[in-house]
């Protein structure tokens, strides 16, 4: 289940806004260049989904968030790329050449069953061959320790908006997101995120029929995040 920062109308319509730069995206572009087929899961407002497609990418994005998605729908474009509500297990038969994850998605997905679930159909999406790319955070840096007000807060088309630390259980990392309106309207939503060594993630992988064929320093944050590439080996 996505949060309610994604799912309330309101808060899904000021995620771009609140975004802004996404050159956190660049990797994943670079990464489908060849590409001529991409899985966006937790595709979310649909940006890397839409800049693919204006690419000439055959695009499919699913994401459990309906209003994220109405968002998307919405944009410019958005009639070329197959927009599908749900997780991964709602995905119908394809072959696609790359599968990605970006942002918090693989870290948002805490359950143990649903994220074997997600790699599992991944790997079904793919096609022989086919590369699954994602990032998490690297659990050892703490990235948490600056969620806090003083540290995240900021203001956009006067929005303010800052995240509060709220509790850390083993790899398991909750925090609160609040904003606030230019009318008043204050607005909350609570996350959880899981935090994975990466020995654990290239165990998941391997055991999901992958090879893991590079880890990455994510540019926008570099030496905090690990960005992986998987390559699909085998039929599960």
């Amino acid at each position: 289940m996505a949060d309610e920062g994604f799912t309330h109308p309101r808060l899904a319509a000021f995620y771009d806004v609140q975004e802004g730069d996404r050159s956190d995206l660049d990797p994943y572009l670079a990464a489908a260049a060849e590409a001529r087929s991409v899985l966006d899961i937790g595709c979310g407002t649909g940006v890397l989904a839409l800049m693919l497609a204006d690419r000439g990418v055959e695009v499919t994005g699913v994401d459990p968030a309906e209003a994220s998605l109405d968002v998307a729908r919405a944009k410019p474009g958005a009639e070329r790329v197959r927009w599908i509500h749900g997780d991964a297990r709602d995905l119908p038969p394809m072959q696609v050449d790359l599968a990605v994850m970006t942002a918090n998605v693989a870290q948002a997905i805490v359950d143990p069953a649903d994220w074997s679930a997600t790699l599992a159909h991944a790997h079904e999406a793919l096609r022989p061959g086919g590369v699954l790319m994602f990032e998490t955070r690297v659990p050892a840096r703490k990235g948490w320790l600056g969620w806090n007000r003083e540290n995240t807060f900021q203001e956009r088309d006067g929005v303010q908006a800052w995240a509060d630390l709220l509790a850390v259980d083993g790899p398991l990392v909750s925090f609160r997101s609040t904003w606030i309106f230019p009318d008043g309207e204050r607005l909350t939503s609570d996350s959880t995120l899981r935090f994975r060594e990466r020995d654990e993630v290239e165990a998941d992988l391997r055991a999901h029929g992958f090879a893991v064929t590079d880890v990455r320093d994510a540019p926008d944050r570099p030496g905090r995040e690990y960005v992986f590439l998987a390559t699909k080996l085998t039929a599960r």
